[in-house]
């Protein structure tokens, strides 16, 4: 697939011709490996509700209090995300018939900062990026999904709820990637770094710096092997229709985090940014899906079990 098509094509187009083009009878089958053990970086500032960080002010919007309260929305098109997989008193269902709660996911989106060449999901905010994954497995991006854009940013709450550091891993990261010729070492993926804090404020961020390569084959603008602590290249396995738990780090897919590693013990916020540098055309066709694409984010310890 040419770097033209990868950038241009919508998602599900840009995931169906690469399934087209392989044998997809194990797509989806395989589980990864748990969550990383990664090292710490600290920076400071970026508020939450910021419309400068992380990209273009112009197209940014905030919200505050209750999840979804001032957001742009679409009852019609309401993302799966939400609706996915819920129970009578508002939770989501596991495989064992346990419920988890709706704040073991994402409750709201405290600030959204899209760049060029973004628009996919946006209508259907914040639905769309709360409730569990709907992963594709390993061929299949999932279109239930909000992109960032190219050094875009997203912050998001789970208030009243908290991820706070326990056992393994604390939480994990879904974005759409998918392995091109089923090839896993050889993911679509658009990274995207990930940081976490307890105020809004002071942020602690999970090392992220991919190598910048301006002649990638697939346009991001990064080639792998990524950073084991970016998101946005691990396959999405867990999705509400085939029983594979979303707080299951072993099973799940995605980026599998742990607080402990960069020495945090609690968190009530975490940001988003993307690290690829797509070019978005200045004429003719634009895509409107460049950059990270986020799907869900599970608290797997968390405050309010």
């Amino acid at each position: 697939m040419s770097a033209a098509a990868l950038m241009l094509d919508g998602l599900a187009l840009r995931a169906a011709l690469v399934c087209a083009a392989i044998a997809t009878a194990a797509c989806g089958s395989a589980s990864p490996a748990g969550g990383n053990r990664i090292g710490p970086s600290s920076d400071a500032g970026g508020s939450v509700g910021s419309s400068g960080e992380g990209g273009s002010s112009s197209g940014a919007w905030s919200i505050s209090g209750d999840a979804g309260a001032g957001a742009p929305t679409d009852d019609a098109t309401a993302g799966e995300d939400a609706g996915a997989g819920a129970s009578d008193d508002g939770g989501y269902l596991l495989p064992d018939g346990a419920v988890l709660r709706a704040d073991r996911f994402v409750t709201g989106v405290v600030s959204f900062n899209p760049t060029a060449c973004t628009g996919y999901g946006q209508s259907e905010m914040p639905s769309i990026v709360e409730g569990p994954p709907v992963g594709g497995g390993c061929c299949e991006g999932s279109t239930d999904v909000v992109s960032l854009g190219s050094g875009g940013s997203i912050v998001l709450t789970f208030a009243p709820n908290a991820i706070v550091d326990g056992p393994g891993a604390d939480f994990i990261v879904f974005e759409n990637p998918f392995w091109i010729d089923d090839d896993p070492s050889n993911p679509y993926a658009e990274p995207g770094e990930i940081s976490v804090s307890d105020d809004g404020t002071t942020w602690t961020t999970f090392p992220c710096a991919p190598t910048a390569d301006p002649a990638a084959s697939d346009g991001t603008g990064v080639s792998p092997p990524y950073p084991a602590a970016c998101g946005g290249w691990q396959v999405v396995y867990s999705t509400p229709s085939n029983g594979i738990s979303p707080v299951d780090p072993n099973a799940a897919g995605g980026l599998a985090l742990d607080l402990a590693t960069v020495g945090v013990t609690h968190a009530r916020y975490v940001r988003i940014v993307d690290k690829t540098d797509e070019q978005c055309p200045e004429a003719g066709p634009r895509p409107d899906n460049a950059g990270f694409d986020l799907d869900a984010i599970a608290i797997i310890n968390a405050e309010t079990p």
